[in-house]
């Protein structure tokens, strides 16, 4: 028997660095990650959820809300992103498109927050290329993001490091 994905069951407000600007976005989450069953995403429902990112140029579906664990589907266009959360494991696969990855290094106009910083770019990280099928694994603490990319999407898996 399969799990079937419930409809959106909210959303939250994620802050987004766009080219030197703090703007808004949300975060859709998709359904609370179940603890007494699996749950499972078919390749159709997937790539139906991926349309509807594009449709509605979202970023970011949180498939499972897990409190201190979530898996989410990522999708970026062009543009440059730097971020690091200094408690929160990231574990990407990429599913579709390319771009250059960025870890390590320092945030260039990082915003502070606590819980995630976010900047213009990363001065002085390590880059190489990233593509379909590729799997990534970045510590808490280590500054990330993509760049030089017409398109990349990947499954992200967070896990908090600390209570």
């Amino acid at each position: 028997m399969r799990t079937r994905i419930l409809p959106a069951v909210g959303l939250c407000v994620l802050t987004v660095f766009v080219g030197g600007m703090v703007v808004g976005a949300q975060v859709q989450i998709r359904q609370q990650a179940p603890t007494d069953r699996a749950a499972d995403f078919p390749l159709a429902e997937l790539e139906a959820i991926v349309q509807e990112m594009d449709a509605e140029q979202r970023q970011t579906v949180r498939l499972l809300e897990g409190g201190s664990y979530n898996v989410n589907i990522r999708r970026i266009r062009g543009g440059e992103t730097a971020l690091m959360h200094p408690r929160t494991i990231d574990v990407w696969v990429v599913r579709e498109g390319s771009g250059t990855l960025v870890t390590g290094g320092q945030i260039v106009d990082a915003n502070g927050e606590p819980v995630e910083q976010r900047g213009a770019a990363i001065r002085g990280g390590e880059e190489r290329e990233i593509g379909i099928g590729d799997l990534i694994f970045i510590p808490a603490g280590v500054p990330h993001g993509i760049r030089e990319t017409d398109g990349i999407t990947w499954f992200n898996i967070r896990f908090d490091t600390l209570p």
